[in-house]
């Protein structure tokens, strides 16, 4: 019987080193905690490809024991108890964690070395992080078994390596819009068993509390909190409760038809006492964002009869099909029953009018993934569908989206008149503020916040000049335009604005239509913006143009016939900021182009995820 593992209690429990002993400098870590802010950044950038590995070498472990312990048994073992079982409690007891969660961690290692082999490499190379990895594995459970999960594995694993960073997000977004497009048919029952599973529940908890919850569509959810949080927004600045307090008390009073109240006990507080049904009936509608593509709205059709002969034969080819002939239009789902004013900013409906796109497959991309399905080329043709992505929510299935739009309250409003001419860019009185439809553009465009990682969805958020709006020479720069805008929360808006924190996007040469951001830190070590965005879901928002904003390019003559004179600065640090936010985004560009970058890295190593 072994005995590794048991000693003294500072010893090494395994593999007879401690790591606070190893050589350090062998693992390629600093030897010292004495280093500049870049330095440290650089460290955890290191660090966290470090993770990314030791998760994926802790994978391949459990994926042996697997293969040695259960493999041979798997499809006859009928035990209470079966081998599977006795292997996570092998690593249960070995962790020192719970059955579940050995159970867990097995489920997750054979589901990356049969199911996702690509993106397990990954996970290996330290482009996706080991939280990701979760979602992955979660997320591609429908593709199990199925003709086409090497596809998927290919087509995520080749997303995963492009250039940019990831948020939880974007990782969610991009496997259920993997998934959701091969195989409508699947998708819809999965979802007609989760309606029909619907549920409402209370939990006791801790100190005379309690949870209530209720399951429901995602539509339906998206309404719910949108009623309440716009009641638990009807107090002062000074009400004492957090956000998520005063959202409880919000959703109470709606249930029991009571009052709402600030709580700062002040006698000129305006919002002392809020009737919850008055600001129901006083205010206007609920409107839940939802952008798709023509085609999707038509339903699915045999792979077949939507691309070439090649398409036909080459699953992987067709799989990009789908998105060929395609533009995003958008359909806004309305509640009918429940009634909350919606913000001016959340402007009305979404996205493109029908266009043709020309998209090709990447050629290494395709024979990967027809490598990795080579077997299963003889399957019947697959059906292909479509996606929705809901505001806040994710990606949604094309049956999903037909649904939405079928509902008798649903407004569709196209993007653009299906004609080359450009759309106004800003609205006409004031070349400040975009226009309705470059609004909307923008929000489908980047889904979420901008900033890397941040998931705070657009349509909640602040529309961001990238750089800054000069308001007495609008021709210096910062316009309104769609390669000028990005979406932001208010917390990275602020910090962007108050902060030395310089972004910077711009057209990316090598694809037209899209762009490039990148985001340098006061340090310098600049991180590239979202790898995955609205173009990666409907690649039709390629070819929505805008026109310029009025004066671009030109200066205001003199009506004096004088010269004009210098203008006065109301606030001269900020201008001196602005300009050399400017001047630094200029050098980043220039330095990318001298290195041939494209799309340009970091200055040094690129962040793992």
């Amino acid at each position: 019987m072994s005995d590794r593992g048991v000693g003294a209690v500072d010893a090494a429990q395994v593999g007879g080193v401690a790591w606070a002993a190893r050589d350090h400098a062998a693992l390629g870590l600093p030897v010292s905690f004495d280093l500049p802010v870049g330095g440290h950044l650089d460290a955890l950038a290191d660090l966290a490809a470090g993770a990314a590995y030791l998760e994926w070498r802790r994978y391949r472990h459990v994926a042996a024991l697997h293969t040695d312990l259960v493999l041979a048994e798997e499809d006859r073992d009928e035990r209470a108890v079966d081998a599977f079982a006795q292997c996570a409690a092998r690593i249960a007891t070995a962790l020192s964690v719970s059955q579940y969660v050995a159970e867990r961690i097995l489920d997750s290692a054979v589901a990356l070395r049969d199911r996702l082999p690509r993106v397990f490499e990954c996970l290996r190379d330290g482009v996706v992080s080991p939280a990701h990895i979760r979602t992955i594995v979660s997320r591609t459970e429908l593709i199990h078994g199925r003709s086409y999960q090497g596809l998927v594995d290919a087509d995520i694993a080749a997303a995963l390596r492009k250039p940019g960073s990831w948020s939880t997000g974007r990782v969610r977004d991009l496997c259920d819009q993997m998934v959701y497009r091969r195989d409508p048919d699947a998708v819809r029952e999965r979802r007609d068993d989760a309606l029909k599973g619907r549920c409402f529940f209370t939990e006791a908890g801790l100190d005379g509390m309690a949870t209530v919850g209720a399951t429901m569509s995602a539509e339906q959810a998206a309404i719910v909190a949108r009623v309440v949080e716009r009641l638990a927004a009807q107090v002062c600045k000074h009400d004492s409760r957090t956000k998520t307090a005063r959202a409880s008390d919000a959703l109470f009073a709606l249930v029991e038809h009571a009052p709402f109240g600030c709580d700062c006990a002040r006698p000129d507080c305006t919002f002392t006492v809020v009737d919850a049904d008055e600001v129901a009936a006083n205010a206007a509608r609920i409107v839940i964002h939802v952008v798709t593509d023509t085609t999707t709205l038509t339903g699915p059709v045999p792979a077949a009869a939507n691309g070439t002969a090649e398409a036909a034969a080459d699953p992987a080819a067709h799989a990009h099909a789908r998105d060929t002939d395609t533009a995003a239009t958008a359909a806004e789902e309305v509640s009918a029953e429940q009634v909350v004013a919606e913000e001016a900013a959340a402007v009305d409906a979404v996205a493109v009018e029908e266009v043709a796109v020309e998209e090709t497959h990447d050629e290494e991309t395709s024979a990967d993934a027809v490598s990795a399905v080579e077997d299963a080329t003889e399957a019947e043709p697959e059906l292909v569908d479509g996606v929705g992505y809901i505001a806040g929510l994710g990606i949604v299935s094309g049956a999903h989206v037909r649904d939405l739009a079928a509902d008798p309250a649903a407004v569709i409003r196209p993007l653009g008149d299906g004609t080359d001419t450009p759309l106004p860019a800003t609205q006409p009185a004031d070349p400040y503020r975009p226009s309705a439809a470059l609004n909307t553009y923008i929000r489908a465009r980047d889904q979420y916040c901008t900033w890397p990682g941040c998931t705070t969805p657009a349509w909640d958020g602040d529309l961001d000049h990238i750089t800054e709006y000069d308001h007495h020479h609008p021709e210096r720069g910062g316009q309104t335009t769609a390669t000028g805008l990005g979406a932001k929360c208010r917390f990275h808006h602020l910090l962007k604005t108050f902060g030395d924190f310089v972004d910077d996007q711009y057209p990316d040469p090598d694809h037209p239509g899209r762009i490039i951001r990148t985001f340098t830190i006061p340090e310098g070590r600049t991180v590239l913006g979202p790898a995955y965005t609205g173009h990666d879901t409907h690649p039709g928002l390629d070819m929505i143009v805008f026109g310029d904003p009025p004066g671009a390019g030109k200066k205001k003559p003199s009506t004096s016939g004088e010269p004009e004179p210098e203008p006065t600065r109301p606030a001269p640090r900020t201008e001196q900021k602005h300009a050399r936010r400017r001047q630094e985004r200029h050098r980043n560009r220039l330095r990318n182009n001298l290195r041939g970058i494209r799309p340009p890295e970091p200055d040094d190593a690129p962040p793992p995820f």
